[in-house]
């Protein structure tokens, strides 16, 4: 006999563990890798291990009132491993990075708690074969928002009104706002070079990725659990949110490790911006493949995902 479900119940602690996930990534995370700057950057491994265990909470949050299924963490497992895989494979035969793409659809597909620990913990396995470092946690964190922000600004797949009109409908209407968000900040950003270039040389550095962080955000909130999963929608945000948030933070990781190191730069806004502007070629590699994996694998994916919470009775 099928275990019945309080829809009410379950929005509440999904709720719950939303808020508690946005304070563990964005202020206790931060943090740590505060500390992580003060003790040495060869305590790397520390700092990951505690942004695993920081991420595990909210999601042992889901078993808070019952027992723990076999089927949901094997289902977390077997999209890390997919995404470990894939992502190695790549890695040392095409630069396609397909494990962001995965990421992402995790994140839509089964929350944002499991979409933060897909990308952090594969992350984690993912460097043991292609070279831990300080960047670890870094890298950690940055898959992890990823695919957190994914599963916040997504709504629900509804599989029964999946019809084929509506999977080939490009639902341009969803995404006009917060792409009108994000080219306007990104114009702001170029006004501001303009008139105020202070010392920098391009446009291309800090304020490509500051403002369109504040379009992105906007864009998100503008559109939070109304975004449809198709691939257009999926492809936009996976462009957008790799190239502004991904780089934006691995281009400050970048300058932050380098600290100890012979010939290294001094820490400060000339290297950092210096850093944007060299990043600016690789970051926009890298969102372009991401994207491009989403839009061709993303809505078939999503859609197998789906089937699966559904057969196995699912429901996070």
């Amino acid at each position: 006999m099928r275990k019945s479900y309080d829809i009410g119940k379950i929005a509440a602690a999904r709720k719950k563990r939303t808020i508690m996930s946005a304070f563990l990534i964005f202020v206790v995370m931060p943090l740590t890798f505060i500390l992580g700057y003060f003790i040495g950057q060869e305590h790397y491994i520390l700092v990951s291990t505690l942004v695993l265990l920081y991420t595990l909470l909210p999601f042992f949050m889901v078993f808070e009132r019952r027992r723990p299924m076999a089927r949901e963490i094997v289902l977390i497992a077997m999209m890390s491993a997919i995404t470990v895989f894939c992502q190695i494979i790549l890695h040392v035969s095409i630069p396609v990075q397909i494990g962001t793409a995965i990421i992402i659809i995790s994140g839509i597909s089964l929350g944002p708690e499991a979409g933060f620990l897909i990308g952090a913990l594969s992350r984690f396995v993912i460097n043991f074969y292609l070279g831990q470092g300080s960047w670890t946690p870094w890298q950690m964190f940055s898959w992890g928002v990823l695919g957190f922000l994914a599963g916040l600004a997504f709504n629900k797949i509804d599989l029964k009104s999946k019809t084929m009109e509506q999977k080939n409908k490009r639902q341009f209407q969803a995404v006009f706002g917060p792409v009108i968000c994000i080219i306007v900040s990104i114009v702001a950003a170029w006004v501001s070079y303009m008139f105020f270039p202070g010392a920098d040389k391009t446009f291309f550095g800090w304020r490509l990725y500051a403002f369109g962080l504040l379009g992105l955000i906007l864009g998100v909130l503008f559109q939070r659990k109304r975004l449809p999963a198709d691939n257009v929608t999926i492809t936009l945000y996976t462009f957008f949110t790799t190239f502004i948030i991904y780089g934006g933070i691995m281009n400050f990781c970048s300058m932050v490790t380098s600290i100890g190191y012979a010939g290294a730069a001094d820490v400060g806004l000339g290297t950092l911006r210096a850093l944007y502007i060299s990043g600016t070629p690789y970051d926009l590699m890298h969102a372009v493949t991401a994207a491009l994996c989403t839009y061709l694998f993303g809505d078939t994916l999503i859609t197998k995902l789906e089937r699966v919470k559904i057969k196995y009775g699912i429901y996070r």
